[in-house]
């Protein structure tokens, strides 16, 4: 199979909250990815930053994340966010308060992969997703 690894817990890793470790328990063997959308959330962050100290911090642990194989969205991926979001929609839950959210869970859906998050929430009801929470205080 293979783990998606959600902005959440990434952010976590860089404030030094999480240790790979941690992460290491939830993952095991599988292989790690990175998608499009966590790479946008975390430049959006290194851009942000209130300071040069903590840009430059964001910013080495994204070129960090960078290394990591990442998912192409691609047609399919494309098709799969548009049933997605459907799907959301006449459940009653509108997807448009988390794009990004959904364009993950497309490329897990895709990709036949899990989503290891610390923010549940964000991928609740999003059907044929498979999400591994991550509760804020690891019992590793």
């Amino acid at each position: 199979m293979g783990v998606i690894i959600d902005t959440s817990i990434w952010v976590d890793v860089e404030r030094g909250t999480l240790a790979p470790a941690d992460i290491a328990f939830y993952t095991g063997d599988e292989p790690v990815y990175v998608a499009p959308p966590i790479l946008a959330e975390l430049e959006y962050g290194v851009h942000h930053a209130r300071t040069p100290a903590e840009r430059h911090k964001r910013a080495a642990a994204v070129a960090r994340i960078r290394a990591k194989p990442c998912l192409i969205m691609d047609r399919e991926t494309g098709v799969t966010f548009g049933r997605l979001a459907s799907d959301l929609d006449s459940m009653g839950r509108p997807h448009a308060h988390r794009l990004h959210d959904v364009w993950i869970a497309a490329l897990a859906i895709q990709h036949n992969l899990k989503v290891l998050t610390r923010n549940e929430r964000d991928f609740e009801g999003i059907p044929g997703l498979k999400v591994v929470g991550l509760p804020r205080t690891p019992s590793v």
